[in-house]
């Protein structure tokens, strides 16, 4: 079975363009790979303000919305994030969303794809840091796309996505080859450990066996 990878949809606000720019970015990277992309729309996940009564690395879930959450982002062995900068940052719904979790970010490839009026590199640089206090892996391409006034509507809309996305499509599809390369190597070195295990525990069979 092929590998998921979530694009996730940063972004909760109502007239948002993210789904519009996740879903191209989907679309790219899902061109003749192996491996599976699918949206996630954050604003459907009705996370409230983080409510759970204990810490996240602790996996002990009170709330109904939080093991839901878990098991949808259990199911996913990489995560593209999109999202918007606001004022140098990134958007509060998703750091909420990223809190609410531990163990199931862990060790997992992560890349991000913002964008404003400058690309976005201010929000992306802030988003790292979470990403390495999470213990992910950050992929070394992201991509940053620059959002001039002549590219909007009057109500803030994209006129043409296509021409918009267009001049970062290398970027994208770079993303796409690292996140493969990393998802193959999250794949061996599960797939090591694994091993390794029940070699140890055949050697400790074996010694239990001749001490009798």
């Amino acid at each position: 079975m092929s590998a998921r990878v979530a694009v996730i949809i940063g972004s909760t606000r109502p007239a948002r363009i993210c789904p519009g720019i996740a879903g191209w970015v989907c679309r790219v990277l899902a061109e003749g790979g192996p491996l599976r992309y699918e949206l996630v729309v954050l604003a459907e996940m009705e996370l409230p303000l983080l409510d759970e009564p204990l810490a996240a690395a602790l996996g002990d879930y009170r709330c109904e919305h939080t093991r839901a959450w878990s098991r949808l982002i259990r199911g996913y062995e990489g995560f593209v994030f999109v999202f918007p900068q606001y004022n140098w940052g990134y958007p509060a719904a998703l750091k909420n969303a990223l809190d609410y979790l531990y163990a199931e970010w862990r060790e997992k490839p992560a890349t991000t794809v913002t964008y404003g009026t400058r690309g976005g590199a201010k929000g992306a640089d802030q988003l790292a840091q979470v990403l390495a206090g999470l213990h992910m892996r950050a992929l070394d391409t992201r991509v940053e796309v620059a959002i001039g006034a002549e590219q909007v509507t009057d109500d803030w809309q994209l006129r043409d996505i296509e021409a918009t996305m267009q001049p970062y499509l290398d970027g994208v599809r770079e993303l796409g080859a690292q996140m493969l390369k990393a998802s193959r190597h999250r794949s061996r070195t599960r797939a090591g450990l694994r091993s390794g295990a029940r070699e140890d525990g055949a050697v400790r069979t074996a010694s239990a066996v001749r001490r009798r």
